[in-house]
């Protein structure tokens, strides 16, 4: 019979079937008064359906089962708010010739409204016998009313659940497609990058034209930024879909020394204008992924050149202590509020919306996680002065 149903009438019947408490309701209702049939209906002004039951008489109703609206108290109850309580049809002045319990055959009777929270009607909670039954007391009226009132919860709290799992459902596959996007983008843009690249040092090495050299070593260093940014998608896109941060792990100072000297000059040569003071002391051993440490480094000071004061220096500080290599980048400029300090690290977040309208505002999250991989951390410090990101890998 559910398959009859419209599609609105056979989600409300599902719904009642999803509370796991009704079957023992209808029980204990079957149990309290001595009557053999208890049942929840959905009623609507033409439709009146059975949405779960306890027959131990044989009536013959299953769930999805439909009645005649006019051939039931229900559409009354609707219409009147009124609960119908009937405990003998027999000696009742007004039933007893009532072609409702002459079509059926019943004898004691009750049924409650059910409301939604907003005030809607759904339906009834009732009970009947072929046998009279003392139930019109306050004490059965009173249990079919905190019954009718539970029932009422659970179906707004499976209603908010399904909305939620839809929502979540709907979120989840926009995420998948994303960072679907996101990968395929990443892994078809590095190959004319690579190019770019190649072509920029055929240029630098065959040209003797100032001019020349100068735009090929801008189309270089454009390709780096290209590719830092290529590679903050991917890691983001591969970290989401499942496979995380993989790591490297070297251990070799001077290979350390060298990627890092490579990302300052790199950025030396992106933005010539800026001046970045470092410091590099490497006394201890140092056991790191080298390309994501440089990578990690690239985006922090990629960070400062875009965020820091232009008229300051940047200054870099890498160094080892007894117990961790550190690596901090600090720059002048606008403290970074409060607020916006509590999301540095999530991505696509960027803490100057202004200034960087077309950021991804994947590289501080990147990063982070790079440190996270490390079994590090990288922490941010900002004031009226200076903001400062650290690097603090355990040794």
């Amino acid at each position: 019979m559910l398959s009859n149903l419209n599609t609105n009438l056979r989600k409300d019947v599902d719904s009642i079937n999803k509370i796991t408490v009704v079957p023992n309701l209808l029980e204990v209702i079957c149990k309290s008064t001595g009557m053999g049939f208890a049942a929840i209906a959905r009623v609507t002004e033409t439709n009146w359906v059975t949405c779960r039951v306890q027959d131990e008489i044989n009536f013959g109703l299953k769930p999805g089962d439909e009645l005649a609206i006019e051939t039931t108290f229900c559409n009354q109850i609707r219409q009147h708010k009124k609960p119908v309580v009937i405990n003998e049809v027999a000696t009742d002045d007004k039933y007893k010739t009532h072609p409702i319990p002459l079509q059926y055959g019943f004898q004691s009777y009750i049924s409650v409204p059910i409301y939604r929270r907003d005030g809607s009607f759904f339906g009834t909670l009732c009970a009947i016998d072929t046998r009279p039954a003392v139930i019109d007391t306050p004490e059965i009226r009173g249990m079919f009313k905190l019954y009718s009132e539970l029932i009422s919860f659970h179906l707004d709290a499976i209603e908010e659940l399904d909305r939620v799992s839809a929502h979540l459902m709907e979120e989840r596959k926009i995420a998948e497609l994303r960072e679907t996007f996101i990968a395929i983008l990443g892994h078809d843009l590095r190959n004319p990058v690579s190019t770019t690249r190649m072509c920029a040092d055929i240029l630098l090495k065959l040209s003797k034209d100032e001019t020349a050299i100068r735009q090929a070593e801008i189309i270089k260093a454009t390709s780096y930024r290209m590719q830092g940014l290529i590679d903050n998608l991917l890691d983001f896109a591969m970290g989401h879909l499942g496979d995380g941060i993989k790591l490297e792990m070297t251990q070799d100072n001077s290979l350390l020394r060298k990627v890092l000297e490579q990302v300052l000059q790199e950025m030396k040569t992106l933005d010539s204008h800026r001046t970045i003071k470092d410091k590099i002391h490497l006394k201890k051993s140092v056991t790191c992924d080298l390309n994501r440490v440089a990578q990690l480094f690239s985006n922090l000071l990629g960070n400062a050149i875009k965020h820091g004061a232009e008229n300051e220096p940047i200054e870099v500080d890498i160094h080892t202590t007894d117990r961790a290599f550190i690596l901090s980048v600090s720059n002048a400029g606008t403290k970074i509020s409060d607020s916006a300090m509590n999301n540095l690290f999530k991505p696509f977040f960027s803490e100057n919306e202004n200034r960087n309208k077309k950021s991804l505002g994947l590289g501080l999250y990147i990063s982070s996680e790079i440190a996270k991989s490390h079994e590090g951390q990288l922490k941010a410090d900002s004031n009226d002065e200076r903001t400062t990101f650290t690097l603090s890998i355990p040794l």
